[in-house]
């Protein structure tokens, strides 16, 4: 089979190594890909973003199967794109993508079919939601509509704070147009857990969970990021709150895309805060969390490219999905200065030691070839990821993977997987 992964991130070096593992695989393109993806995949530098470029590039390769990694691509219909042309993708269609790309879509979703999540109003105008805001009790939860880099949600402990962040979201337009509306919710309170689900439309098979850490720097302070680290699996997804998930929140959702005529194919995340009133959404992706898959899929012991086909293919219940009884790390290397303003082009040393490792595993994020040397080239960096027979052994490894690589103005947090200790 002939496989082609769009995207060049994290999450998408992951899944190329999963699925570079697969025997059915007969070659392996990425588009653009980073440096870490190369050592796997021909890459081919086309945006992520250029259906035309890509869906030809698929046609000259005589690509089997496609599948498509980032939120932006989904939400603008490049899985449209290369179903259209009758090439199997993987990735749900733009019309059941928007269940990310419009908080408001997603919000009526959940409460016209009854799934837990946080009270909410949605507003379009700013004089609107700060009439709303003096109306109501801090601290409030603001959300840019549309996508923003896993960066356009405001947690605000003050009535002030709140209308700073409508005039950052509405008025200054800090997220461009994903601030046309914005999604006013209550603040809840609990552990935050992520699942990714498998789904082929009907049929809805969860992963193991994982809890990410979206806060630049330690005690979860700083500015959101696009993660800066994430373990598998949380100590605090009981058995009994799985059950609770699968019939009253995965299940209904893709049902009820489905009703609407949204059929969604694709990995489903679901973002869950387990409140004292039980397991509430506090979002939906169309896709893998990064840098969640980079815990998920290697302890996935599966071939990624049977699930993923079942998928497409709507038979997703041959599938008996099952995960490793062991445990994963991984602490993201950023360039300092990140989410902001940061350097790029430093030379990146130890990755060699990696190699051939059942156990430790560097997943690329921000990388380029420069002269045949990798270089940093983006925010998030390389994540390092270790698995363990626990928690506790995986995060050790994990933290002892970090010092092995070295670039000029690496940054990291320190305390991923803390809330270990506390289970």
């Amino acid at each position: 089979m002939k496989v082609l992964i769009v995207g060049g991130g994290g999450r998408e070096h992951a899944i190329a190594w999963a699925v570079a593992k697969s025997p059915r695989l007969e070659k392996l393109y990425a588009a653009p890909g980073n440096a870490g993806i190369a050592e796997v995949a021909e890459c081919a530098d086309i945006s992520v973003m250029d259906k035309e470029a890509l869906v030809a590039f698929a046609k000259e390769k005589n690509v089997d199967f496609v599948i498509v990694g980032p939120d932006d691509p989904l939400a603008a219909g490049v899985a449209d794109a290369f179903l259209d042309e009758g090439i199997k993708t993987f990735g749900p269609r733009k019309n059941a993508a928007i269940i990310e790309a419009s908080k408001a879509f997603s919000k009526d979703l959940m409460k016209k079919y009854g799934i837990p999540c946080a009270a909410s109003e949605t507003f379009s105008d700013p004089d609107e939601a700060t009439a709303y805001l003096k109306s109501r009790k801090a601290p409030f939860v603001l959300k840019a509509d549309g996508l923003a880099l896993g960066k356009g949600v405001l947690i605000c402990q003050t009535l002030e704070e709140a209308l700073d962040g409508i005039k950052e979201i509405m008025i200054d337009k800090k997220f461009g147009d994903a601030g046309n509306k914005v999604v006013i919710e209550e603040f809840m309170t609990g552990r935050e857990v992520s699942v990714l689900c498998f789904s082929d439309g009907k049929t809805i098979l969860p992963m193991t969970s994982a809890q990410d850490h979206k806060r630049a720097k330690d005690n979860d302070e700083g500015l959101n990021t696009g993660g800066m680290g994430t373990f598998s699996p949380s100590p605090f997804y009981t058995a009994d709150i799985d059950r609770f998930c699968r019939e009253n929140i995965y299940q209904k959702t893709i049902d009820a895309m489905r009703s609407e005529g949204r059929e969604f194919k694709g990995v489903l995340f679901c973002g869950l805060m387990l409140t004292p009133q039980g397991p509430k959404v506090l979002e939906f992706n169309a896709r893998f969390g990064d840098p969640e898959a980079q815990v998920v899929i290697p302890r996935m012991e599966n071939d990624i490219l049977d699930v993923m086909e079942a998928c497409a293919d709507g038979r997703l219940d041959e599938i008996d999905l099952t995960f490793a009884d062991n445990a994963a790390v991984c602490v993201m290397l950023a360039s300092d200065g990140y989410p902001l303003s940061y350097e790029k082009g430093y030379p990146i040393s130890g990755l060699e030691k990696f190699k051939g490792s059942k156990d430790k595993f560097v997943f690329h994020s921000g990388t380029k070839l420069k002269d045949g040397q990798v270089v940093t080239n983006g925010g998030r960096v390389l994540g390092v990821t270790a698995l363990g027979p626990d928690l506790k052994a995986a995060r050790a490894a994990a933290y002892a993977g970090t010092e092995l690589i070295g670039f000029a103005n690496k940054y990291m947090r320190h305390d991923i997987g803390k809330a270990i200790d506390e289970a």
